[in-house]
């Protein structure tokens, strides 16, 4: 398979009986301080609170039964990882996740809700990966990577897909990028359906891999800094940043200040639970680092799993 939109638009009909169709919402308040009108589509009521259960989704239900049955296996921080442990559950499969030693406690008994075995590893991306090996060479599972797997990208899209059925003449479309898996199949997604959309990528300054590879022209791997978006920690994929390349128009990046004060914003005046890698597009506005005037703007609202004891603003 090569991702385009006939990928996306099956991946679509194939998820459709197992997850939400999530809610658009507007805010006439938000409007007003932003000076245009936008569309949130809300993944933050998505089955396991997060998109990432359409991409996980679509490729454990794209396995064939002989491969399904030795069971799939990843890493991940915490959604993905919940995602995959929840489509395994529907398919009656094994699923083992590796998640960092320091994942926050709701994202792990997110994963052990739903029965997955979970492997803790150091908090390091070859931790991650060593231990995902070895756990595959154990078990026979199959890596369903939680962005480099096209699967897992077409079902990512259909976010999009739904959200431009519902709401037309968008004039731009944002999204937060960690990997790239949501980007990917958002992009394709909305320039096979508006060739005319702009497409705007957010990320934190503080994780900024996507965007100074994007203005490089190559991948670019950074050490990240701390930064409390926990689900865009991650370095761009490289298969994601071919596509990147040919599809998004600009990536930006924002502060951890513009991070919290987007969140706290749409908690206060949407009055709905959203987690910090969810604000970062939203940031974006808080920072004026893109001119919106006048224009109808989608943005996806990735998820809201959040840590209730560990409030930004709390501290």
């Amino acid at each position: 398979m090569s991702l385009d939109f006939d990928s996306i638009q099956a991946a679509h009909e194939r998820i459709r009986a197992h997850i939400h169709r999530t809610p658009v919402m507007t805010s006439s308040r938000l409007d007003a301080a932003s000076g245009a009108s936008l569309f949130f589509k809300c993944e933050n009521f998505q089955k396991i609170g997060a998109f990432k259960a359409r991409g996980a989704t679509n490729a454990v239900f794209s396995l064939d039964d002989a491969t399904a049955r030795r069971g799939v296996a990843t890493h991940s921080s915490g959604n993905h990882g919940a995602a995959l442990a929840r489509a395994a559950k529907l398919r009656s499969i094994p699923a083992y996740i590796v998640m960092p030693s320091n994942s926050a406690k709701v994202k792990v008994r997110a994963v052990e809700g739903c029965g997955a075995r979970i492997v803790f590893c150091e908090p390091t991306e070859a931790a991650r990966e060593t231990t995902c090996a070895d756990v595959i060479a154990k078990t026979g599972a199959t890596l369903i990577h939680s962005f480099e797997n096209e699967d897992v990208m077409a079902g990512q899209g259909t976010a999009a897909v739904e959200l431009l059925e519902g709401i037309p003449d968008v004039d731009l479309l944002m999204c937060p990028i960690g990997g790239g898996g949501l980007l990917c199949g958002t992009a394709i997604a909305a320039k096979s359906m508006q060739p005319k959309i702009k497409l705007i990528a957010v990320e934190p300054a503080n994780a900024d891999d996507a965007a100074q590879s994007f203005r490089a022209g190559r991948v670019i791997r950074t050490e990240k800094k701390f930064t409390i978006a926990d689900g865009l920690r991650t370095n761009i994929g490289a298969p994601n940043f071919a596509i990147i390349q040919r599809y998004v128009d600009d990536i930006v990046t924002v502060s951890e200040e513009a991070i919290i004060s987007a969140m706290r914003t749409i908690w206060e005046t949407m009055k709905i639970i959203v987690e910090p890698s969810a604000a970062v597009p939203y940031a974006a506005f808080v920072e004026s680092k893109i001119d919106i005037g006048g224009k109808r703007v989608g943005i996806i609202l990735t998820g809201g799993n959040v840590d209730l004891d560990a409030l930004p603003w709390m501290e």
